[in-house]
Formats: structure tokens, sequence, C-alpha cells
């Protein structure tokens, strides 16, 4: 069951129940093996009361059941502040996230925008951002997004 699949499994009743889903779900390092456990709340925070119960349940969850062969550690972690946005239908519920844009095709002859998510609807993404000293707006699909990730306001 060293398998991560598996392990995703196992670890189902604990996210549920702690209410939060996971993030990333990882081996780490070569020798001194870690397994990194990212979860995240439904709204894309975490704290760290959170992190340490569920570390507490999947460690006990983890001994109960002895799925990994080998000595490792246990991380539970939050995927960070400028995590990756994975899934573009979270997009939808996060009106006023703060968030970096790599776009397949320019808009307002920009590759790239750092910017405030204004709505979402309909597939379409109005993000407001600064350009000098003035603020703009600008519109694009989901589909013209190459990547996306959350960003930290400065």
């Amino acid at each position: 069951m060293e398998k991560l699949e598996g392990l995703k499994e196992l670890f189902a009743p604990v996210f549920e129940k702690n209410d939060v889903k996971l993030y990333e779900l990882k081996w780490i390092g070569g020798k001194d093996r870690t397994l990194q456990v990212s979860i995240m709340k439904s709204d894309g925070t975490m704290d760290l009361d959170t992190c340490a119960s569920v570390s507490e349940e999947l460690s006990a969850l983890l001994d109960e059941h002895d799925p990994v062969e080998s000595d490792y550690t246990l991380e539970v972690c939050s995927p960070g502040a400028e995590r990756e946005i994975r899934d573009l239908d979270e997009l939808d519920h996060m009106a006023g996230a703060y968030v970096f844009v790599k776009l397949k095709e320019p808009v307002k002859k920009m590759n790239e925008i750092t910017g405030e998510i204004i709505e979402v609807s309909d597939g379409l993404i109005r993000l407001k951002y600064r350009d000098k000293a003035a603020t703009r707006t600008a519109e694009f699909t989901k589909e013209n997004i190459k990547f996306i990730r959350m960003a930290v306001r400065i």
C-alpha cells in the first residue's frame, strides 16, 4: 500500500472529518524519505491547529495499518501562500484573491498579469491590476490560462 493512491484512500476519512482536501501527496528525499501531505480548507486557507490535528490522526492511522515498509517521516503542511491553482473551477469562488497568471495568448499586450480577481462568470475572468499609478482591468477566459497561482500582495 506504499503506492500513493492507496494512501489517499486510507487518508480520505481523516480529510473529510477535518473538512480539508488533499492538495498533494508525495514522497520527497532519497535515503531519508518524507511522506509530504499538503492539505487545505475548501476556501484555500490553512492553519497550524488543523495541520497538527490532521498530522496526529494520520500518524495514528499509519501506525495502525503500517502500509509503508521502510522508515520515513510524515509531514503535514499547507500548499503554501503561492500555491498553484490546478483546478480552474476553483476560480469560480475566488473573487478577491490575488493571483499571478501566465497567459497562452496576450491580453492588452501582456503575457503575465498579477492582480485581484474581481469576478468569474461563464468562464470569463475579470482581473484588477496595477499599471504604474493606474488601476486597470483585464478580461480573459479560463482556456487562455497557461499557469495560475496565488500571489502575495506586497
